[in-house]
Formats: structure tokens, C-alpha cells, sequence
């Protein structure tokens, strides 16, 4: 059974930092691309950036090219997303996912077939 476990959210205040991890399970674990969306109240999902099993990483949002940094530990099963100078737009349920490595369509949603259950990210202004 594959299982994603995210974790490290919270709330922080404006121009502060977070890390979060995203704990995988049940899979190989070097055959998926990773990825983080997230999902602000009322807005659609959206994907922020991507990691190939090598650690080749592909951002698919322009706001967040700079301040957000995407990584991955295979030796741990483990995604990370470091997010810097957080601002209240950044305020979201933030998902890990997987989807079986292929060489493309990072930035494409619909292709990632395991999902975490989410971590709440609150960015006080």
C-alpha cells in the first residue's frame, strides 16, 4: 500500500521560512517523480514544482521560482519543499504526490496517481 506522509506545516508570519516533508511508502521509490501542489480556500489546486528521480527539478509556478526549493532524499523515501519569504498568498494546504517516472510531463496533475493527505501552511501578514 502506498502511503505519502507530509509534514512540517504550521503557521508562521510574514517573510518567514518553512520546510516541508514528504514521507513515501509502499513504492520504489527512485521509479517516481515528486511533486508539491497546493490548494488555497476557494481556488483550484495548483501544481508549484517537480523532482525527477535523479533530483532534476522542473517549477511549474512562476511566483514561487525563487523563495520555494524542491529536493529529494532517496535514500530516505523522502521530498522536501523549502519555502522562504512566505507570503499570505502563500497560505494553502500543501500536497505531496507521485507519479511512476517517465521522462515528461512534470507540471501535468493528472498524471500523479498517489497523493498525502496534506499539511496546513498559514502565513500571518
Amino acid at each position: 500500500q502506498v502511503q505519502l506522509v507530509e509534514s512540517g506545516g504550521g503557521l508562521v508570519q510574514t517573510g518567514g521560512a518553512l520546510r516541508l516533508s514528504c514521507a513515501a511508502s509502499g513504492l520504489s521509490f527512485t521509479a517516481y517523480a515528486m511533486a508539491w501542489f497546493r490548494q488555497a480556500p476557494g481556488k483550484e489546486r495548483q501544481i508549484i514544482s517537480a523532482i525527477n528521480w535523479s533530483g532534476g527539478t522542473t517549477y511549474c509556478a512562476d511566483s514561487v521560482k525563487g523563495p520555494f526549493t524542491i529536493s529529494r532524499d532517496n535514500a530516505k523515501n523522502t521530498v522536501f519543499l523549502q519555502m522562504n519569504n512566505l507570503q499570505p498568498e502563500d497560505t494553502a494546504v500543501y500536497y505531496c504526490a507521485a507519479k511512476p517516472e517517465s521522462g515528461t510531463n512534470y507540471c501535468m496533475g493528472a498524471r500523479y496517481n498517489y497523493w498525502g493527505q496534506g499539511t496546513q501552511v498559514t502565513v500571518s501578514s
